[in-house]
Protein backbone atom coordinates (compact mmCIF):
# COMPACT_ATOMS: atom_id res chain seq x y z
CA UNK A 1 0.00 0.00 0.00
CA UNK A 2 2.87 2.26 0.61
CA UNK A 3 3.87 2.59 -2.93
CA UNK A 4 0.24 3.00 -4.51
CA UNK A 5 0.20 5.87 -1.51
CA UNK A 6 3.41 7.69 -2.44
CA UNK A 7 2.34 7.70 -5.89
CA UNK A 8 -1.27 9.12 -5.00
CA UNK A 9 0.48 12.00 -3.02
CA UNK A 10 3.40 12.81 -5.81
CA UNK A 11 0.65 13.87 -7.71
CA UNK A 12 2.45 13.65 -10.98
CA UNK A 13 1.58 10.36 -11.24
CA UNK A 14 -0.08 9.00 -14.67
CA UNK A 15 -2.50 6.37 -15.49
CA UNK A 16 0.53 3.84 -16.83
CA UNK A 17 2.44 4.23 -13.42
CA UNK A 18 -1.21 3.15 -11.30
CA UNK A 19 -1.77 0.30 -13.86
CA UNK A 20 2.05 -0.97 -13.11
CA UNK A 21 1.50 -0.81 -9.95
CA UNK A 22 0.96 -4.57 -7.61
CA UNK A 23 -1.99 -4.71 -5.91
CA UNK A 24 -1.36 -5.80 -2.44
CA UNK A 25 -3.02 -8.90 -1.33
CA UNK A 26 -4.48 -7.77 2.17
CA UNK A 27 -5.32 -4.30 3.28
CA UNK A 28 -7.01 -2.24 5.91
CA UNK A 29 -10.34 -2.06 6.54
CA UNK A 30 -13.47 -1.17 9.16
CA UNK A 31 -15.45 -4.34 9.89
CA UNK A 32 -18.29 -5.48 12.16
CA UNK A 33 -17.77 -9.37 12.99
CA UNK A 34 -20.57 -12.10 12.40
CA UNK A 35 -20.00 -13.68 15.72
CA UNK A 36 -20.62 -10.89 17.56
CA UNK A 37 -24.47 -10.16 16.69
CA UNK A 38 -25.97 -10.70 19.72
CA UNK A 39 -23.25 -8.59 21.82
CA UNK A 40 -25.71 -5.93 22.44
CA UNK A 41 -28.57 -8.29 23.50
CA UNK A 42 -31.05 -6.78 26.22
CA UNK A 43 -29.48 -3.34 25.74
CA UNK A 44 -31.29 -0.02 25.01
CA UNK A 45 -30.50 1.56 21.23
CA UNK A 46 -29.34 4.36 23.30
CA UNK A 47 -27.41 1.87 25.16
CA UNK A 48 -25.39 0.21 22.46
CA UNK A 49 -21.31 1.47 21.83
CA UNK A 50 -20.11 1.46 17.77
CA UNK A 51 -16.89 1.41 19.40
CA UNK A 52 -17.46 -2.03 20.63
CA UNK A 53 -18.03 -3.56 17.32
CA UNK A 54 -16.34 -1.42 14.73
CA UNK A 55 -13.10 -3.33 14.11
CA UNK A 56 -9.48 -2.18 12.23
CA UNK A 57 -8.85 -5.40 10.54
CA UNK A 58 -6.19 -7.16 7.79
CA UNK A 59 -8.42 -8.41 5.08
CA UNK A 60 -7.85 -9.96 1.39
CA UNK A 61 -8.20 -8.14 -1.40
CA UNK A 62 -11.57 -9.28 -3.37
CA UNK A 63 -11.15 -10.72 -6.20
CA UNK A 64 -11.96 -8.38 -8.96
CA UNK A 65 -15.18 -9.33 -11.11
CA UNK A 66 -16.61 -7.97 -14.69
CA UNK A 67 -17.68 -4.40 -14.00
CA UNK A 68 -16.09 -3.49 -11.15
CA UNK A 69 -13.20 -1.30 -10.03
CA UNK A 70 -10.92 -1.46 -7.13
CA UNK A 71 -10.06 1.84 -5.80
CA UNK A 72 -7.44 3.28 -2.99
CA UNK A 73 -9.67 5.07 -0.75
CA UNK A 74 -7.78 8.15 1.08
CA UNK A 75 -10.75 9.07 2.96
CA UNK A 76 -14.34 8.33 3.66
CA UNK A 77 -17.06 9.66 5.99
CA UNK A 78 -19.96 8.21 8.44
CA UNK A 79 -23.43 7.78 7.52
CA UNK A 80 -25.82 6.32 10.10
CA UNK A 81 -25.79 3.56 8.36
CA UNK A 82 -22.88 2.51 9.16
CA UNK A 83 -24.55 3.04 12.85
CA UNK A 84 -26.99 0.74 11.99
CA UNK A 85 -25.16 -2.22 10.83
CA UNK A 86 -22.49 -1.56 14.30
CA UNK A 87 -25.49 -1.79 16.50
CA UNK A 88 -27.14 -4.63 14.58
CA UNK A 89 -30.23 -2.48 13.94
CA UNK A 90 -33.04 -2.73 12.86
CA UNK A 91 -31.56 -5.80 11.38
CA UNK A 92 -27.99 -7.58 11.08
CA UNK A 93 -26.64 -6.52 8.13
CA UNK A 94 -24.93 -10.46 7.42
CA UNK A 95 -28.63 -11.24 6.37
CA UNK A 96 -28.03 -8.74 3.50
CA UNK A 97 -24.71 -10.80 2.83
CA UNK A 98 -26.23 -13.66 2.45
CA UNK A 99 -29.10 -13.30 0.70
CA UNK A 100 -26.92 -11.39 -1.37
CA UNK A 101 -24.50 -14.47 -2.00
CA UNK A 102 -26.97 -16.96 -3.02
CA UNK A 103 -27.33 -14.34 -6.17
CA UNK A 104 -24.35 -15.68 -8.03
CA UNK A 105 -21.03 -17.44 -7.78
CA UNK A 106 -19.15 -13.36 -8.10
CA UNK A 107 -21.49 -12.34 -5.14
CA UNK A 108 -20.83 -14.92 -3.16
CA UNK A 109 -17.79 -12.62 -2.55
CA UNK A 110 -19.98 -10.85 -0.22
CA UNK A 111 -21.02 -13.42 2.24
CA UNK A 112 -18.27 -13.72 4.88
CA UNK A 113 -18.13 -13.71 8.52
CA UNK A 114 -16.88 -9.85 8.37
CA UNK A 115 -18.29 -6.72 6.77
CA UNK A 116 -16.70 -3.94 5.76
CA UNK A 117 -18.74 -0.86 6.12
CA UNK A 118 -18.82 1.92 4.46
CA UNK A 119 -21.24 4.08 1.83
CA UNK A 120 -18.62 7.06 1.14
CA UNK A 121 -14.95 6.99 -0.56
CA UNK A 122 -12.76 9.98 -2.35
CA UNK A 123 -9.89 8.36 -4.25
CA UNK A 124 -7.95 6.45 -6.93
CA UNK A 125 -8.73 4.27 -9.19
CA UNK A 126 -6.34 1.02 -8.55
CA UNK A 127 -7.76 -1.77 -11.31
CA UNK A 128 -10.32 -2.28 -13.70
CA UNK A 129 -12.52 -5.38 -14.39
CA UNK A 130 -13.57 -6.79 -17.61
CA UNK A 131 -15.72 -4.44 -20.09
CA UNK A 132 -14.64 -0.94 -17.96
CA UNK A 133 -14.55 1.37 -20.69
CA UNK A 134 -15.34 4.60 -18.55
CA UNK A 135 -12.65 4.72 -15.68
CA UNK A 136 -8.82 3.80 -15.45
CA UNK A 137 -6.27 3.20 -13.16
CA UNK A 138 -4.88 6.88 -12.01
CA UNK A 139 -8.30 8.65 -12.01
CA UNK A 140 -9.15 10.47 -8.63
CA UNK A 141 -12.92 9.72 -8.27
CA UNK A 142 -15.75 9.69 -5.39
CA UNK A 143 -18.16 6.91 -5.28
CA UNK A 144 -22.22 6.67 -4.97
CA UNK A 145 -23.64 3.93 -2.95
CA UNK A 146 -25.76 2.40 -5.40
CA UNK A 147 -25.50 -1.33 -6.68
CA UNK A 148 -27.61 -2.39 -8.81
CA UNK A 149 -27.57 -5.67 -11.19
CA UNK A 150 -29.90 -4.23 -14.12
CA UNK A 151 -30.87 -7.56 -15.17
CA UNK A 152 -34.37 -7.21 -14.83
CA UNK A 153 -36.39 -4.29 -16.71
CA UNK A 154 -37.95 -2.81 -13.92
CA UNK A 155 -34.70 -0.61 -13.01
CA UNK A 156 -34.32 0.45 -16.69
CA UNK A 157 -36.51 3.45 -16.44
CA UNK A 158 -35.32 4.16 -12.95
CA UNK A 159 -32.31 1.86 -11.37
CA UNK A 160 -33.82 2.82 -7.53
CA UNK A 161 -36.58 0.12 -8.92
CA UNK A 162 -33.97 -2.38 -9.35
CA UNK A 163 -35.36 -5.65 -7.73
CA UNK A 164 -31.39 -6.69 -6.94
CA UNK A 165 -30.76 -2.79 -5.63
CA UNK A 166 -28.73 -2.69 -3.13
CA UNK A 167 -26.60 0.45 -0.77
CA UNK A 168 -23.01 -0.44 -0.92
CA UNK A 169 -21.17 -0.64 2.46
CA UNK A 170 -24.57 -1.67 3.96
CA UNK A 171 -25.70 -4.28 2.14
CA UNK A 172 -23.01 -5.21 0.25
CA UNK A 173 -19.68 -5.90 1.48
CA UNK A 174 -15.82 -3.93 0.55
CA UNK A 175 -17.25 -0.65 1.97
CA UNK A 176 -15.32 2.36 1.55
CA UNK A 177 -14.30 2.54 5.53
CA UNK A 178 -10.50 1.14 4.50
CA UNK A 179 -7.60 1.66 2.58
CA UNK A 180 -9.30 -0.68 -0.40
CA UNK A 181 -12.68 -0.85 -1.65
CA UNK A 182 -14.17 -2.82 -4.54
CA UNK A 183 -17.25 -1.16 -6.20
CA UNK A 184 -18.97 -1.48 -9.59
CA UNK A 185 -17.83 0.89 -12.15
CA UNK A 186 -21.59 2.46 -12.61
CA UNK A 187 -21.03 3.64 -8.79
CA UNK A 188 -18.17 6.00 -9.99
CA UNK A 189 -17.35 9.83 -10.63
CA UNK A 190 -15.17 12.55 -10.88
CA UNK A 191 -13.26 13.97 -7.95
CA UNK A 192 -14.12 17.47 -7.13
CA UNK A 193 -10.63 19.50 -7.96
CA UNK A 194 -10.74 22.28 -5.55
CA UNK A 195 -11.38 19.87 -2.35
CA UNK A 196 -9.88 17.89 -0.17
CA UNK A 197 -9.99 14.16 -0.28
CA UNK A 198 -12.06 14.16 2.78
CA UNK A 199 -14.31 17.38 2.22
CA UNK A 200 -15.01 15.40 -1.59
CA UNK A 201 -15.63 11.72 0.43
CA UNK A 202 -18.31 13.45 3.07
CA UNK A 203 -21.35 14.61 0.88
CA UNK A 204 -21.87 11.17 -1.42
CA UNK A 205 -24.59 9.29 0.09
CA UNK A 206 -26.65 12.30 1.74
CA UNK A 207 -26.18 15.06 -0.89
CA UNK A 208 -27.37 12.80 -3.31
CA UNK A 209 -30.08 11.24 -1.14
CA UNK A 210 -31.19 15.13 -0.47
CA UNK A 211 -31.12 16.01 -4.62
CA UNK A 212 -33.60 12.83 -5.40
CA UNK A 213 -35.94 13.78 -2.49
CA UNK A 214 -36.16 17.08 -2.93
CA UNK A 215 -35.13 18.01 -6.47
CA UNK A 216 -35.89 14.91 -8.47
CA UNK A 217 -38.77 14.26 -10.37
CA UNK A 218 -38.41 11.20 -8.68
CA UNK A 219 -38.37 12.73 -5.31
CA UNK A 220 -40.76 16.10 -4.08
CA UNK A 221 -39.65 17.85 -7.57
CA UNK A 222 -39.17 21.40 -5.86
CA UNK A 223 -39.93 24.78 -7.82
CA UNK A 224 -39.03 27.96 -7.41
CA UNK A 225 -40.53 30.01 -4.93
CA UNK A 226 -41.67 26.74 -2.57
CA UNK A 227 -41.64 26.76 0.91
CA UNK A 228 -40.13 24.08 2.10
CA UNK A 229 -39.84 22.73 5.45
CA UNK A 230 -36.28 20.64 6.78
CA UNK A 231 -36.52 19.11 9.82
CA UNK A 232 -32.70 18.58 11.28
CA UNK A 233 -31.76 21.71 8.98
CA UNK A 234 -27.89 22.00 9.94
CA UNK A 235 -27.72 18.34 9.67
CA UNK A 236 -25.74 15.63 7.41
CA UNK A 237 -29.53 15.32 5.31
CA UNK A 238 -31.01 18.39 5.92
CA UNK A 239 -27.76 20.71 5.91
CA UNK A 240 -27.64 19.55 1.55
CA UNK A 241 -31.60 20.04 1.68
CA UNK A 242 -31.02 24.16 2.93
CA UNK A 243 -28.78 24.19 0.19
CA UNK A 244 -30.66 22.57 -2.41
CA UNK A 245 -33.48 24.83 -1.44
CA UNK A 246 -31.42 28.04 -1.60
CA UNK A 247 -29.80 27.22 -4.65
CA UNK A 248 -33.32 26.41 -6.64
CA UNK A 249 -35.10 29.16 -5.61
CA UNK A 250 -37.38 27.83 -2.71
CA UNK A 251 -37.71 29.09 1.01
CA UNK A 252 -36.32 26.89 3.80
CA UNK A 253 -38.07 26.85 6.91
CA UNK A 254 -35.21 25.48 8.96
CA UNK A 255 -36.03 23.43 12.34
CA UNK A 256 -32.81 22.98 14.39
CA UNK A 257 -32.20 22.29 18.01
CA UNK A 258 -30.01 25.07 19.43
CA UNK A 259 -28.44 28.51 18.69
CA UNK A 260 -25.79 27.09 16.99
CA UNK A 261 -27.17 24.96 14.54
CA UNK A 262 -29.36 28.02 13.68
CA UNK A 263 -25.86 30.39 13.15
CA UNK A 264 -25.13 27.38 10.78
CA UNK A 265 -28.62 27.81 8.54
CA UNK A 266 -28.03 31.93 8.58
CA UNK A 267 -24.56 31.29 7.31
CA UNK A 268 -25.74 29.15 4.50
CA UNK A 269 -28.16 32.13 3.57
CA UNK A 270 -31.67 30.67 5.50
CA UNK A 271 -33.89 33.08 7.25
CA UNK A 272 -36.67 31.14 8.55
CA UNK A 273 -35.41 29.41 11.77
CA UNK A 274 -37.32 27.00 14.30
CA UNK A 275 -35.27 26.58 16.79
CA UNK A 276 -37.10 23.50 18.76
CA UNK A 277 -35.16 23.95 22.47
CA UNK A 278 -36.43 28.04 22.31
CA UNK A 279 -39.66 26.80 21.75
CA UNK A 280 -40.00 24.03 23.60
CA UNK A 281 -41.87 21.65 20.85
CA UNK A 282 -43.45 18.27 21.97
CA UNK A 283 -45.32 16.69 19.95
CA UNK A 284 -46.29 13.26 22.03
CA UNK A 285 -47.67 13.85 24.73
CA UNK A 286 -46.44 10.35 26.42
CA UNK A 287 -45.07 7.33 24.35
CA UNK A 288 -48.63 6.31 22.78
CA UNK A 289 -50.49 9.93 22.02
CA UNK A 290 -49.61 12.99 20.12
CA UNK A 291 -50.66 16.13 20.66
CA UNK A 292 -52.67 17.70 17.75
CA UNK A 293 -52.13 21.11 19.60
CA UNK A 294 -48.46 21.36 18.96
CA UNK A 295 -49.52 20.36 15.27
CA UNK A 296 -51.43 23.73 15.35
CA UNK A 297 -48.89 25.68 16.72
CA UNK A 298 -46.24 24.46 14.32
CA UNK A 299 -48.35 25.65 11.65
CA UNK A 300 -49.05 28.89 13.25
CA UNK A 301 -45.47 29.56 13.81
CA UNK A 302 -44.77 28.09 9.94
CA UNK A 303 -47.39 30.92 8.74
CA UNK A 304 -45.93 33.70 11.32
CA UNK A 305 -42.34 32.83 9.00
CA UNK A 306 -43.63 32.68 5.58
CA UNK A 307 -45.87 35.50 5.84
CA UNK A 308 -49.38 33.50 6.06
CA UNK A 309 -48.12 30.77 3.87
CA UNK A 310 -48.17 27.10 4.39
CA UNK A 311 -45.43 25.13 3.12
CA UNK A 312 -45.76 23.36 -0.04
CA UNK A 313 -42.77 20.37 0.97
CA UNK A 314 -42.05 18.72 3.93
CA UNK A 315 -38.16 17.43 3.73
CA UNK A 316 -38.26 14.66 6.22
CA UNK A 317 -36.19 12.19 8.25
CA UNK A 318 -36.34 11.94 11.56
CA UNK A 319 -39.57 9.59 11.04
CA UNK A 320 -42.03 8.77 13.93
CA UNK A 321 -41.47 11.67 16.32
CA UNK A 322 -41.97 14.28 13.60
CA UNK A 323 -44.43 12.90 10.91
CA UNK A 324 -47.40 13.54 12.14
CA UNK A 325 -46.38 17.06 12.41
CA UNK A 326 -45.22 16.70 9.18
CA UNK A 327 -48.47 15.93 7.49
CA UNK A 328 -50.65 18.52 9.31
CA UNK A 329 -47.76 20.91 8.19
CA UNK A 330 -48.02 20.90 4.29
CA UNK A 331 -50.12 23.01 2.71
CA UNK A 332 -53.23 21.48 0.48
CA UNK A 333 -52.14 19.34 -1.97
CA UNK A 334 -48.94 19.51 -0.46
CA UNK A 335 -46.03 16.65 -0.42
CA UNK A 336 -44.68 15.16 2.54
CA UNK A 337 -40.92 13.55 1.34
CA UNK A 338 -39.35 10.81 3.70
CA UNK A 339 -36.34 9.09 3.09
CA UNK A 340 -35.51 7.96 6.80
CA UNK A 341 -36.82 7.61 9.94
CA UNK A 342 -34.32 7.79 12.92
CA UNK A 343 -36.57 8.80 15.42
CA UNK A 344 -38.51 5.29 14.60
CA UNK A 345 -39.99 3.32 11.87
CA UNK A 346 -43.69 3.12 12.83
CA UNK A 347 -45.34 6.63 11.69
CA UNK A 348 -48.84 7.69 12.89
CA UNK A 349 -50.60 10.54 11.24
CA UNK A 350 -54.40 12.14 11.63
CA UNK A 351 -55.51 10.67 7.86
CA UNK A 352 -57.83 13.27 7.66
CA UNK A 353 -55.21 16.09 6.95
CA UNK A 354 -53.89 13.74 4.44
CA UNK A 355 -56.73 12.48 2.18
CA UNK A 356 -59.26 15.68 2.61
CA UNK A 357 -56.41 18.23 1.26
CA UNK A 358 -55.24 16.03 -1.03
CA UNK A 359 -51.55 15.71 0.13
CA UNK A 360 -48.62 13.21 -0.56
CA UNK A 361 -46.88 11.10 1.01
CA UNK A 362 -43.57 9.86 -1.11
CA UNK A 363 -41.15 8.01 -0.59
CA UNK A 364 -37.72 8.71 -1.30
CA UNK A 365 -34.39 5.90 -1.02
CA UNK A 366 -30.87 7.23 -2.02
CA UNK A 367 -30.67 8.22 -5.67
CA UNK A 368 -30.17 6.12 -8.93
CA UNK A 369 -26.99 7.30 -11.03
CA UNK A 370 -27.83 9.75 -12.84
CA UNK A 371 -29.20 11.86 -9.67
CA UNK A 372 -26.00 11.27 -7.76
CA UNK A 373 -24.34 12.16 -10.93
CA UNK A 374 -26.06 15.42 -10.76
CA UNK A 375 -25.97 16.65 -7.25
CA UNK A 376 -21.80 15.66 -7.83
CA UNK A 377 -21.82 17.96 -10.66
CA UNK A 378 -22.72 20.95 -8.52
CA UNK A 379 -20.45 20.26 -5.53
CA UNK A 380 -17.94 20.40 -8.62
CA UNK A 381 -19.11 23.80 -9.80
CA UNK A 382 -18.90 25.49 -6.54
CA UNK A 383 -22.86 25.63 -6.05
CA UNK A 384 -23.74 22.97 -3.47
CA UNK A 385 -20.71 22.93 -0.82
CA UNK A 386 -19.67 19.96 1.72
CA UNK A 387 -21.18 19.96 5.20
CA UNK A 388 -17.74 18.37 7.24
CA UNK A 389 -17.53 19.12 10.28
CA UNK A 390 -14.88 16.78 11.95
CA UNK A 391 -12.56 14.35 10.35
CA UNK A 392 -11.09 11.31 12.24
CA UNK A 393 -8.41 8.68 11.69
CA UNK A 394 -9.70 5.15 10.43
CA UNK A 395 -8.31 3.83 13.90
CA UNK A 396 -11.02 6.18 15.82
CA UNK A 397 -13.89 5.38 13.47
CA UNK A 398 -15.84 3.58 16.64
CA UNK A 399 -15.51 7.09 18.47
CA UNK A 400 -16.90 8.77 15.10
CA UNK A 401 -19.86 6.42 14.75
CA UNK A 402 -20.38 6.88 18.20
CA UNK A 403 -21.00 10.70 17.49
CA UNK A 404 -23.30 10.40 14.94
CA UNK A 405 -25.34 7.39 17.23
CA UNK A 406 -25.72 10.35 19.62
CA UNK A 407 -25.94 13.30 17.50
CA UNK A 408 -23.43 14.62 19.23
CA UNK A 409 -22.45 16.31 15.82
CA UNK A 410 -23.15 18.19 13.45
CA UNK A 411 -23.06 18.15 9.40
CA UNK A 412 -20.72 14.90 8.23
CA UNK A 413 -18.00 13.32 9.95
CA UNK A 414 -15.24 12.41 7.79
CA UNK A 415 -12.55 9.66 7.88
CA UNK A 416 -9.45 9.42 6.76
CA UNK A 417 -8.55 6.23 5.39
CA UNK A 418 -5.06 6.15 3.63
CA UNK A 419 -4.46 9.96 3.53
CA UNK A 420 -2.17 10.86 5.68
CA UNK A 421 -3.60 13.87 7.03
CA UNK A 422 -6.17 16.42 5.81
CA UNK A 423 -5.84 19.27 3.45
CA UNK A 424 -4.62 16.91 0.87
CA UNK A 425 -5.90 16.29 -2.53
CA UNK A 426 -6.69 19.68 -4.03
CA UNK A 427 -6.10 20.17 -7.75
CA UNK A 428 -7.34 23.30 -8.47
CA UNK A 429 -6.76 25.91 -5.43
CA UNK A 430 -7.94 29.27 -7.32
CA UNK A 431 -11.74 27.83 -7.14
CA UNK A 432 -10.97 26.54 -3.50
CA UNK A 433 -9.86 30.23 -2.38
CA UNK A 434 -13.13 31.64 -4.22
CA UNK A 435 -15.24 28.86 -1.77
CA UNK A 436 -13.18 28.76 1.28
CA UNK A 437 -15.59 30.05 3.44
CA UNK A 438 -18.85 27.90 2.56
CA UNK A 439 -16.32 24.78 2.08
CA UNK A 440 -15.14 25.43 6.28
CA UNK A 441 -19.16 26.95 7.18
CA UNK A 442 -19.63 23.52 9.73
CA UNK A 443 -15.66 23.00 10.25
CA UNK A 444 -15.19 22.40 13.91
CA UNK A 445 -19.07 22.79 14.90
Amino acid sequence: MQNILDAILAGDAEGGDFANLDLPESYTAVTVHKDEVDIFEGLETSEKDPRKTLHVDEIPVPELGPGEALVAVMASAINYNTVWTSIFEPVSTFGFLERYGRLSPLAKRHDLPYHVVGSDLAGVVLATGAGVHSWSPGDEVVAHCLSVELEQPDGHNDTMLDPEQRIWGFETNFGGLAHVALVKSNQLMPKPDHLTWEEAASPGLVNSTAYRQLVSRNGAGMKQGDNVLVWGASGGLGGFATQYALNGGATPICVVSNDEKAEICRKMGAELIINRSEENWQFWKDEHTQDPKEWRRLGKRIRELTGGEDVDIVFEHPGRETFGASVFAARKGGTIVTCASTSGYMHQYDNRYLWMNLKRIIGSHFANYRESYEANRLIAKGMIHPTLSKTYGLEDVGQAALDVHRNAHQGKVGVLCLAPEEGLGVRNPEMREQHLEAINRFRGV
